[in-house]
């Protein structure tokens, strides 16, 4: 019997959380690394019937000239991360993959991140739904000449402006309407999403951007059976607001404030320091301890461009709480951890469950995926323990319990 291959395809194949996603999928298909960090590898996963690592192929659209193993060199020699002796070991598939790559779109990406596109090709669209046109024929080609069993896309490229939601993003037959214009200001992340979910395969929003977080996206996933999750990736400080503010809500100790603020120096520290793209950001940072405890703490969250800091992400928390007695007590904590590193297993273990999904004939919002995201799609649980409680129901009944 021959091999299962399953295709991943990913939108800023060549920035840090994909390259290093790549390394990590190679690493583990040649047993050179363990599976920490790796959710679907502890025993709540054992007899679930998941992908094994050496059945990737990986590949991607993305705006800048670059490779899988320059973009994890960049890493190792700016951040410290990899060593050259895993990036020699894991070359041949990361050559391999990178050969996978193409053109991108910056069509409604905004001017920051258009700015870091070197590519003429990415330019070379007149409409939104060239575009899409465009990004069909890739992900058509990538699953031929690969001969894939399953696809799915995921998007780990910069954060986009805010999209402000109008009637062109209620229906897919006036999204349609809208892709024929040229001036549709429809974002990037969501020509990705729709030109995907158009071919029936899963659509996962690893950022804060758009996607397919619209009702005419969520329309047709249900008409073409394709699934769609996200939005952003919970890695670092927000993850660690989900798993606290329960505790302050469980003893019920009343929270008066909650300052956090964020550091670092990679990519998307640059395209968050405009303060258009870092809205977006903000956004899903900052509603979740509201939500958990019931009440509006005065909260405040800063993330600032630190450009000596790389890929090392630093958040400083400030808690200011009231206990016993009207007695005011603080907590404080700080959390610094490799972005890509932190972010990079999250995504295999989103990738992993959303081909299982597919294979169990699941679309639609995949909503047991909340304790992945900031901003979980079909689930208004920020609680990370509740969350996990709906992640742990839907693995026992995918494994007949």
């Amino acid at each position: 019997m021959s091999q299962r291959r399953v295709g991943l395809w990913l939108i800023g194949a060549l920035g840090g959380v994909s390259s290093t996603a790549a390394i990590g999928i190679s690493a583990l298909s040649r047993k050179l690394t363990d599976n920490t960090s790796l959710v679907t590898a502890t025993p709540l996963f054992q007899g679930v019937d998941l992908d094994g690592f050496d059945e990737f192929v990986i590949g991607g659209h993305d705006i800048r000239r670059s490779s899988f193993v320059e973009s994890v060199r960049d890493l190792n020699q700016r951040s410290n991360v990899f060593n050259e002796a895993l990036i020699q070991a894991c070359k041949p598939d990361l050559d391999k993959w990178s050969a996978n790559v193409r053109p991108g779109t910056v069509l409604g990406a905004g001017p920051t991140i258009s700015r870091l596109a070197d590519m003429p090709e990415v330019q070379r669209v007149r409409t939104p739904k060239e575009a899409v046109e465009r990004v069909q024929a890739d992900l058509k080609e990538f699953k031929e000449r690969n001969k894939l069993d399953q696809l799915v896309v995921a998007n780990v490229s910069s954060t986009e402006p805010p999209c402000d939601l109008d009637e062109r993003f209620d229906t897919i037959a006036r999204f349609r309407t809208a892709l024929e214009a040229k001036d549709a200001k429809i974002p990037a992340s969501a020509l990705y999403g729709w030109a995907a979910l158009e071919m029936g395969v899963p659509y996962i929003n690893f950022t804060p951007s758009l996607g397919a977080s619209f009702p005419a996206a969520l329309e047709l996933a249900k008409e073409k059976k394709a699934s769609v999750s996200g939005k952003d990736g919970k890695t670092g400080e927000t993850l660690m607001k989900t798993v606290l503010a329960p505790m302050f809500a469980y003893r019920n100790l009343k929270i008066l404030s909650w300052v956090g603020h964020n550091i670092f120096g990679n990519r998307d520290g640059v395209v968050l320091d405009d303060p258009a793209n870092k809205a977006s950001k903000v956004q899903t940072k900052d509603q979740v301890v509201s939500s958990i405890v019931g009440y509006k703490p005065q909260t405040h969250v800063s993330i600032e461009y630190i450009q000596s800091l790389d890929d090392w992400k630093t958040a400083w928390d400030h808690i200011h709480f009231q206990g016993f007695l009207g007695t005011k007590m603080i907590l404080q904590f700080l959390w610094q951890g490799c972005d890509s590193l932190l972010a990079a297993p999250l995504l295999i273990d989103i990738v992993r469950l959303t081909l299982l999904a597919q294979r169990r004939g699941e679309h639609g919002v995949l909503s047991h995926l909340a304790c992945f995201f900031k901003s979980p799609m079909g689930c208004n649980e920020h609680d990370f323990f509740k969350q996990m409680e709906l992640l742990v129901e839907y693995v026992d009944k995918a494994r007949g319990m």
